[in-house]
């Protein structure tokens, strides 16, 4: 079946699970990783039963934090 992973369509076997798919993709640090399947954010505890269909959009996310600096100038107003 073919489905799209980042951007890619790629042709996978059926019944692939998300779980399988970040394996195939070798995703670096898979327990940091965030998965949407046609813009829909997936719990990481159902990646193992989360089979992927034909057609679907797979997207791999990481967040990352900080914005220290934007907060302190909405706040009052300079950046020191």
């Amino acid at each position: 079946m073919k489905i799209t992973v980042s951007g890619t369509v790629k042709e996978v076997a059926d019944g692939l699970t998300v779980s399988q798919l970040i394996e195939q993709e070798n995703v670096e640090t898979p327990q940091y990783v965030t998965v949407s399947v046609n813009e829909e954010f997936i719990e990481s505890g159902t990646f193992e039963t989360h089979i992927l269909k034909e057609g679907d959009e797979v997207e791999f996310l990481y967040f990352m934090g900080g914005g220290t600096i934007m907060r302190s100038i909405i706040q009052d107003g300079s950046d020191e």
